[in-house]
């Protein structure tokens, strides 16, 4: 956890980092000869220390710096593979004013990014997972196929629910890292509440183009949109009727929608 301070004004940044390098170290393996391996508390302290003068706001730009490091640092490693998520720290109202010091960290969704470094290049993606999205109408599900296994009523007005996890790659450098990645999903946030939904599918290709569509920087994007099922309560055993009011939430079994999106 690092405190970004421009004067008064704070902002948290909290990263949880993993790197692992490749390279030469077969010996550590088959002869018990450990003179190229790299510590563990050599990583650790490396991230650390390097934390201090190179993480801002932009975690792509830190996790390619480490990288870079691992793969001149030691001849040894032929890759580094650094990737983080975050925490987010939400600046807290007091009194209707954002608090210059002062954060909550509720449950919600985790920005990720990784970068690969190898002597030809660096490759680069950042993401977003376990962003809970629903809407409660306009969303439906029929004409599917149908055998004498199948038990699901066709829905012309059901829930559509999901916890998002998306990745895209990077194929040019923006002006911003984190403002081009906010950029991207509020973009895929339009089609998901103004479009009709006739299925998972459908609205995942939607967001997926929608994301291409607000960041020229980005050539592919992966989304993996797993169904958060809400069931309809069957209250006419009570006499009662259910509207499309009162649902049993349960996460199994679940459909899990994924695809992967290319820019022609």
């Amino acid at each position: 956890m690092k405190i970004i301070r421009d004067g008064s004004l704070h902002t948290i940044k909290e990263l949880t980092v993993g790197v692992a390098l490749q390279g030469d170290f077969e010996n550590s393996y088959t002869a018990g000869d450990n003179s190229l391996v790299v510590a563990t508390d050599t990583i650790k302290n490396t991230v650390q220390a390097l934390a201090k003068d190179h993480l801002g706001l932009e975690t792509e730009r830190f996790l390619m710096f480490l990288a870079r490091h691992f793969i001149t640092k030691y001849p040894q490693v032929h890759m580094a593979a650094v990737s983080a998520s975050e925490r987010v720290w939400g600046r807290l109202e007091i009194g209707g004013v954002p608090h210059p010091h002062t954060f909550s960290a509720n449950d919600r969704a985790e920005p990720f990014a990784s970068a690969s470094a190898t002597a030809e290049g660096i490759k680069l993606s950042s993401g977003i997972e376990n962003l809970l999205l629903m809407k409660s109408t306009e969303s439906s599900f029929v004409e599917y196929p149908r055998c004498e296994f199948t038990t699901l009523p066709e829905a012309r007005d059901r829930v559509l629910a999901t916890s998002l996890t998306a990745s895209w790659k990077w194929s040019s450098v923006p002006a911003d890292y984190a403002l081009a990645n906010a950029a991207i999903v509020r973009a895929m946030l339009v089609p998901f509440g103004n479009h009709h939904s006739p299925s998972a599918q459908t609205t995942l290709f939607e967001m997926a183009s929608a994301a291409l569509a607000e960041c020229p920087e980005i050539g592919e994007i992966h989304l993996a949109m797993p169904n958060k099922h809400f069931i309809l309560v069957p209250l006419e055993r009570f006499g009662m009727e259910n509207s499309n009011e009162v649902f049993l939430p349960t996460d199994e079994p679940h459909g899990q929608i994924e695809a992967s999106v290319v820019r022609d």
